[in-house]
């Protein structure tokens, strides 16, 4: 069995030397690991070596038994896709962990052995793995998990030059913390007023195929004429019940035609814009753009990074195509030389408003804190914007409901009411 020669830090800081037999280097690391040793070097001793045998890679060999958090966790060492919570949890984690005074490595070896962090054991041992063999954090995210994306790891990346890894990913996870309780209101919003439809809706078929059939036989029985809201509601019933699967079809072919169609690459941005006039919605969805873009802004040039960069990785965040445009027209002018609040003002999509506290930050030198001040307020008026459309949509949709179930009980009543007159003559 192999020997080999290893140095590596004990709990207490201390350096350990020593030897150990193993299978191969993987074995090694791991016998190193439940010793509560943090290798720093491990080379294979060679025959006839007293222990100074070339040094080997710090690596464990790629292939057979994959990585160490393959061997360790039984996890893959290909990239993990993660949701968003995972990615919000892993970066405050770690920004604590490296906030406490542990480097990297350590502070990756910490979360790769917590038993709660589920698919994130699997990343954390792979970029432990890649940091291990001098691989860039920045770049070792990249290949762990695709859900980092290239405003996260440029984020990394300036904070290893500048030395502030910590204080980026603090900030880091307070941007991601507020875009995902923006993504929270948003749905939030949506929830109730779609209960509301689906409950009236589910009432109007409720009456139209079982209790109005039901009262035309007791007509029928009773020989009294059917009024004209009843015979309409009473064709509308046996068209439903008949043509069902006709009008499912054609329903199910317009959505999947629509969605073909504003998805087609040629249309995407005339519906991307589309979207952004939507009555009530549309000024939700600016607002939206607004907060995400400031902040994201805000993040990039408050840890170092040039506008001219923060701006193209903001274009890179956006997922809307019009604004990606309009955005690409801003780092045109600014690359040329121009100023952001005049590049914004020429673009003529931002609000007076916005401009006004960019070209203060411009003129102070301050525009990080400017854009975060900036986006701070959009993001009240967001939340403002929310609650309004909350209150207008509910009361509006309860009232329709109430005329469409009226309907229904105005039209039972009068058959009831004839079928007693019926019965009474």
């Amino acid at each position: 069995m192999p020997t080999f020669v290893y140095k590596a830090l004990k709990p207490d800081g201390s350096i350990a030397r020593g030897e150990l037999e193993a299978g191969d280097r993987s074995e090694a690391f791991v016998r190193l690991d439940r010793g509560g040793l943090q290798p720093v070097s491990l080379d294979a001793k060679a025959a006839g070596d007293n222990g100074q045998g070339g040094r080997g890679k710090r690596a464990a060999p790629k292939g057979g038994n994959g990585t160490l958090a393959d061997v360790d966790a039984g996890a893959p060492s290909g990239p993990v896709k993660l949701k968003r919570a995972q990615v919000v949890l892993f970066t405050e984690e770690l920004s604590e962990l490296l906030g406490a005074g542990l480097q990297l490595e350590p502070a990756l070896r910490v979360m790769e052995h917590r038993e709660e962090l589920g698919s994130l054991k699997a990343v954390t041992g792979i970029l432990r793995q890649e940091v291990r063999d001098g691989t860039a954090f920045s770049v070792a995210l990249r290949k762990a998990s695709p859900s980092f994306g290239d405003l996260y790891c440029s984020l990394a990346h300036a904070g290893e030059v500048s030395g502030a890894l910590s204080t980026i990913l603090k900030r880091q996870a307070k941007y991601l913390v507020t875009l995902q309780d923006l993504q929270s209101r948003v749905l939030m919003a949506l929830i109730y007023p779609s209960f509301l439809i689906a409950s009236g809706l589910a009432v109007v078929v409720l009456f139209v195929t079982f209790l109005i059939p039901k009262l035309t036989l007791l007509l029928k029985s009773t020989q009294s004429e059917m009024p004209a809201i009843g015979q309409f509601m009473l064709d509308m019933s046996d068209f439903l019940k008949g043509w069902w699967w006709i009008i499912l079809l054609l329903v199910a072919g317009a959505a999947f035609g629509f969605r073909a169609y504003v998805t087609a690459e040629a249309n995407r941005e005339w519906w991307d814009e589309a979207k952004l006039k939507l009555p009530l919605f549309g000024k939700v969805l600016r607002a939206r753009f607004f907060v995400q873009f400031l902040e994201t802004l805000a993040n990039l040039v408050g840890n170092g990074l040039t506008l001219l960069r923060a701006l193209e990785l903001g274009r890179e965040a956006t997922p809307n195509l019009f604004l990606k445009r309009k955005i690409g027209d801003i780092i045109d002018q600014v690359g040329e030389g121009g100023s952001l609040s005049r590049a914004m003002k020429r673009v003529g999509f931002f609000p007076p408003l916005l401009l006004d506290m960019v070209s203060v930050g411009e003129q102070t030198g301050q525009i990080g804190d400017s854009l975060e001040r900036a986006a701070e307020r959009y993001d009240k008026e967001l939340g403002k914007d929310i609650q309004k459309i909350s209150a207008l949509i509910q009361p509006v949709i309860v009232v329709t409901m109430a005329i469409l179930v009226g309907i229904m009980a105005y039209m039972m009543i009068s058959v009831i009411f004839d079928t007693i007159g019926g019965l009474n003559r």
